[in-house]
């Protein structure tokens, strides 16, 4: 017999388990199809995200951003140290532990809200049926008012630079590296590949990135991603725009790459290779040929509501439109839960905050000051430098700045861009404002506890009038 539930969901990241909790939250009879399994052959949830990409990547960073100040930084606060090294293995295996830690913990929240976790993968048939083969290869048939695919999206992979798994890798294999690469090329200087960069470059790899574009960071604000590039080259990171990678060949001990610019071709040796282009939805076996689903390219098409054209049938996270963000995706899974409960739910789209985890930090909210000129909005800008803030000067932090932009007329916040210490903390203040369509005289008037970093938006805020206290303010 068919087992039958109200909400069934294919994909167990943050957008499917997310989905999965509230929807039983609301008191609906759920299930969540996964299929992961951790390195060793243990069922596990939490998708890309936690398994191999948004955790595991901070706490590499992290442990390289404590090397890197023990190494260079203790001296200046009267600290003596001997020789500082390195043990990549306990990096990896504390990495290690906290994803263990932290994907126990949902299937402990499963567990708690009665979520039925169906191990295998699930694929989509008419009648809102789905069919989870298990790992042994069994198939198991189940039925549900509602299906909500939420399968994720996986690494492209290009032709010039094959994926293998060992001299060229994807962001996967850059977080399982065991020794420190004398030499790291990154193909993509986006979010991913300058993460990595971060990571690798400061435990001593020579770090070279290779970016087709002819522009840094195009979706940043462009005087934020400037400061970015400054402060990456000044770190050591070679960034190379417009160079485009032309084949790879490799061999037991590095990989050669062959890439263009506009000085001709040229050709570098590398140890390993990273190919950090983007992510494509994956929908390998998520949905049988019977089913009429309608896409939108590579991804899955839904409407306003994350709806697909089958009734019933919801997609939301990386397999639909917008950023690939897993807090995007977790949102979706929250409204479409609530949306099959009978509630009325939104995800605000205009205000999805943006982050990179270099070091500084870069984030951002909203339109950038490009953007507006180019929908030839009258605005109003104001900036505020961390090297005026106190806090980011005790902290050894002082470079970047918050930049915000608001209507000329109506003074209603447009965007907010940061880049600097803790930029992935502060700009929530600006996401949390603009969701009540704050001015910047709003954040101006809001009294920020002395010395914080968060001191310095409210500066910026003060800035877009010419009223900033602790800088000079530009004419």
């Amino acid at each position: 017999m068919t087992k039958k539930y109200d909400v069934i969901v294919i994909g167990g990241g943050p957008a499917g388990y997310v989905a999965a909790i509230r929807a039983a939250q609301l008191g609906l009879k759920t299930a969540c199809v996964e299929k992961w399994l951790s390195p060793e052959g243990d069922p596990v949830l939490g998708g890309t995200c936690l398994n191999v990409g948004c955790i595991p990547s901070k706490a590499l960073l992290e442990s390289s951003h404590h090397f890197a100040y023990a190494k260079d930084g203790f001296s200046a606060h009267g600290i003596k140290m001997g020789g500082v090294g390195i043990d990549v293995e306990q990096m990896i295996a504390r990495k290690d532990g906290i994803v263990k830690q932290l994907t126990g913990g949902i299937a402990q929240l499963f567990k708690a809200n009665k979520i039925d976790w169906l191990q295998g993968e699930g694929t989509l048939f008419p009648e809102r049926t789905v069919k989870v083969k298990d790992h042994m290869g069994e198939v198991s048939e189940y039925q549900a008012d509602n299906i909500i695919l939420a399968a994720g999206s996986t690494p492209i992979d290009i032709g010039a630079a094959p994926i293998d798994g060992k001299r060229v890798i994807d962001s996967a294999g850059a977080l399982a590296l065991t020794e420190v690469p004398k030499r790291l090329g990154v193909i993509g200087g986006g979010v991913i590949g300058l993460e990595m960069a971060s990571v690798w470059s400061r435990l001593g790899s020579e770090v070279v990135i290779f970016e087709a574009m002819d522009s840094f960071l195009a979706g940043a604000d462009a005087g934020i991603a400037r400061d970015a590039l400054r402060s990456f080259t000044k770190q050591g990171l070679d960034v190379r725009l417009g160079a485009r990678v032309l084949s790879t060949v490799t061999s037991k001990k590095d990989v050669k790459v062959t890439y263009s610019n506009t000085e001709g071709e040229h050709a570098e040796t590398f140890d390993y290779l990273l190919v950090a282009v983007g992510r494509t939805p994956y929908t390998t076996n998520l949905v049988d040929p019977s089913v009429d689903l309608v896409m939108d390219g590579p991804r899955v098409h839904v409407d306003g509501n994350c709806a697909t054209n089958i009734p019933g049938v919801w997609a939301i996270g990386d397999l639909v439109r917008g950023p690939m963000l897993a807090h995007k995706g977790s949102e979706e899974g929250v409204a479409v839960a609530e949306r099959i409960a009978g509630k009325y739910s939104f995800v605000d789209y205009d205000l999805v905050p943006f982050v990179i985890y270099t070091a500084p930090e870069i984030a951002w909210v909203g339109k950038t000051e490009q953007a507006c000129k180019q929908e030839g909005l009258d605005i109003k800008v104001g900036s505020f430098p961390f090297a005026a803030s106190g806090r980011a000067r005790a902290m050894d932090a002082a470079e970047g700045q918050v930049k915000i932009i608001a209507d000329a007329k109506s003074d209603k916040i447009l965007g907010v861009h940061i880049f600097g210490p803790n930029a992935s903390e502060l700009i929530h203040e600006a996401v949390v404002g603009m969701s009540f369509d704050a001015s910047a005289e709003d954040i101006a008037r809001i009294m920020h506890a002395h010395p914080t970093l968060a001191e310095s938006v409210k500066e910026a805020a003060l800035a877009v009038h010419k009223e900033a206290i602790h800088a000079v303010n530009k004419k």
